[in-house]
């Protein structure tokens, strides 16, 4: 009333603004939109005469001068005639005038006709083009037109790509098919360049060397041991061994003999050793003489690949058949769980090989290049650093244990060995990029990014230090390490640096949180489809039927999709721009890190009643985790009790363990702060 009162004796147009929220969980009908928008307008009605103002004023939002406070969108539906103006001797038409400004970030106005709607749609070109608007009216429009004719259907399954977006995302930017051989196994590939170039330098560690025949001799006689071990198709065999010559040896042979290779950190502590060990079943385990004294005791058949080696070498060296296929599995590379234990990512020589078959096409190794391997092989990026080169005739150089962890010796290394080809995750690059003696490495031709967001400063600072390429790649590990690439370039007015474009054989959508693809410029989930998407979990049917579903788009019997978690959207020119997760899945170096693994360690502690875990970053570029606990009051939990809640989180049976929970946290975290990781 007091409002009224003051603009009583005023001349001008008066309205009031209603701010409406209408509330679209449950995936409702139109039938029921409409009706809970009724309610909304009603309850909206009652209220109108409270001056926006005044809710404004009550309300103390967040004031911020680019936008309107509490709503910014606007629609305008002028559903009461216009009358017409007759003066005599006068013709009066309407004029469209603009201001220039837009008063909200969009404003859509529509006025009710005998031949239908008309409207105008204004937008704030800070956030919109014109390009977008158009496709967000022609998206309304199949809306509408989807709920004339079923209006009963649930909105959230109405169609927003247009005809010619369906074609972009299916029949162009997703046109990724390549005739690769799908007979040949990942050993095979390697075998072949063997043949090729037996005296040629394959393998360099220090001071050590191996051809490319000595490695294969030496494989084949390991690839012997391990088939009389029971090793074939489909056996998991656990590789517990420092970066060595060895190491390469071991993983190669493990192909060799038909098995499946599953890395296990010999850095991790005991429990999280025997976890893996005994959730992958294997059978038998390589390691080195060094390592067996601090390993756990298990069932398994251990074999020192160094310490048994006079035994090994008995063996032939002339190459072991086994009946593996493309089809059977060649790794099992274990990730963080949200359970409070990992969970071990099945991948198949059919789809690794299609990956690397890819990489080579894109980049072209030859007997020039030398590729580090640096990457702890626990982490799916050391796939392609260990058997890229090999299958390509280059040679590999291997990082001293831990070598990855010092920016210095790697610079002084890459100079030293000439290496061409190298892999760091975004924060290690950071790192390298401020060693001085990286100024050295002219040597570099190709630098190739993953596991996190690259950020235009970073690239920026890349090209402004290297004369070499740099690539960022994006890929989960549930499917063969990477199915995006992008090559990066110097461009002043870039934004984001994208993840790119997928890769040989491999299917990229976005789709909502109905599995529907969403068009360009609108975020979603990532779903991978196409040769490279892993079986699923081991000894998880749940989570792999949640993470991995049918795959609608394809003709392929059986084949499947994998919903990554990660949000992107497409941009105008096909490129993939990431956006971040979906859930509470962080990363950190590269590592992949469910904050629930740790907080399920933190609670089976003593004393602890509450345990949240979180990335802080108080300084740009240091990412760390923080974890919050809540002690409990006057009581602490016998083992017997944190063992009982540790199985009514799992579902599996855990007896008492000594681990402490500073150590389950160190190897979720991977390995404390000092920057390393996948490297």
């Amino acid at each position: 009333n007091r409002t009224r009162a003051e603009i009583e004796g005023l001349i001008g147009f008066f309205t009031n603004t209603l701010v409406l929220r209408t509330r679209l969980t449950g995936s409702p009908t139109l039938r029921e939109v409409i009706r809970r928008a009724r309610q909304v307008c009603l309850e909206a009605y009652a209220h109108q005469d409270l001056p926006f103002e005044h809710l404004v004023e009550q309300l103390q939002p967040d004031r911020d001068l680019s936008r309107n406070p509490l709503f910014q969108v606007m629609l305008v539906l002028q559903n009461a005639p216009i009358p017409t103006i007759e003066t005599p001797g006068l013709i009066l038409s309407p004029v469209e005038a603009h201001s220039g400004t837009a008063k909200f970030d969009l404003w859509i106005s529509l006025e009710q006709r005998a031949e239908g709607l008309a409207g105008t749609v204004e937008y704030s070109t800070d956030i919109f083009d014109a390009a977008t608007i158009e496709r967000l009216l022609a998206h309304l429009q199949l809306v509408l037109q989807a709920v004339v004719s079923n209006p009963d259907q649930p909105i959230a399954s109405f169609p927003l790509l247009t005809e010619h977006e369906r074609r972009q995302i299916f029949e162009i930017w997703n046109a990724t098919e390549v005739p690769y051989p799908d007979h040949v196994c990942l050993h095979q590939l390697c075998e072949a360049q063997v043949d090729r170039t037996p005296q040629a330098m394959a393998v360099r560690f220090e001071d050590q060397s191996l051809t490319y025949r000595e490695l294969d001799s030496r494989a084949n006689q390991l690839a012997r041991h391990l088939q009389a071990l029971g090793v074939g198709p489909d056996v998991r065999v656990a590789v517990c061994m420092e970066r060595s010559p060895e190491l390469v040896i071991a993983l190669l042979a493990v192909l060799k003999a038909g098995g499946a290779y599953v890395p296990i950190d010999p850095t991790y502590p005991q429990e999280r050793q025997r976890f893996m060990l005994l959730d992958a079943e294997a059978d038998v385990l390589l390691t080195q003489q060094r390592l067996l004294s601090g390993l756990p005791v298990l069932p398994a058949s251990v074999v020192s690949v160094d310490g048994d080696w006079t035994t090994i070498e008995r063996a032939s060296t002339e190459r072991v058949t086994s009946a593996v296929t493309p089809d059977h599995l060649a790794y099992i590379i274990y990730t963080s769980g949200s359970t409070g234990q990992p969970k071990g990512a099945l991948n198949t020589h059919r789809a690794i090989v299609n990956r690397l078959l890819w990489m080579q096409d894109a980049y072209r190794l030859d007997a020039s290049d030398r590729v580090l391997q640096k990457t702890p092989f626990s982490f799916d990026v050391s796939v392609w650093e260990f058997f890229w080169p090999l299958l390509a005739g280059a040679g590999l150089v291997v990082a001293r244990p831990d070598g990855h962890r010092d920016p210095a010796y790697l610079a002084e290394l890459i100079a030293a060995q000439q290496i061409s080809t190298i892999h760091f995750v975004p924060p290690m690059l950071q790192i390298f990029l401020e060693e001085p003696a990286s100024a050295t490495c002219t040597c570099l031709r190709r630098v190739i990014c993953s596991g996190e967001a690259l950020s235009v400063e970073l690239q920026a600072r890349f090209f402004m230090q290297l004369d070499a390429e740099l690539h960022n790649l994006y890929g989960p590990t549930e499917a063969a390490v990477d199915v995006t690439f992008w090559p990066c370039r110097r461009d002043p007015d870039q934004r984001t640096v994208p993840i790119g474009r997928p890769i040989a054989n491999t299917r990229i959508y976005i789709c909502d949180r109905h599995g529907l693809p969403v068009p360009p410029g609108v975020a979603g989930e990532i779903y991978i489809g196409g040769v490279g998407v892993g079986r699923g979990y081991h000894q998880q049917p749940a989570l792999t039927g949640e993470r991995f579903v049918p795959d609608p788009f394809s003709a392929v019997p059986g084949a499947r999709l994998y919903r990554t978690g990660d949000r992107a959207r497409f941009q105008e020119n096909g490129a993939i721009e990431y956006l971040g997760r979906i859930d509470h899945q962080i990363k950190i170096r590269g590592l992949r890190i469910e904050p629930g693994e740790i907080e399920a360690a933190l609670l089976d502690e003593p004393g602890v009643r509450e345990a949240v875990v979180l990335a802080r970053e108080d300084s740009a570029g240091d990412r760390r985790l923080v974890a919050y606990v809540i002690p409990e009051e006057q009581r602490t939990k016998s083992k017997e009790q944190r063992a009982k809640n540790k199985e009514q989180r799992t579902g599996q049976r855990f007896s008492p363990s000594p681990i402490t929970a500073k150590a389950e946290a160190r190897l979720s975290v991977g390995k404390g702060a000092a920057p390393q990781g996948r490297g």
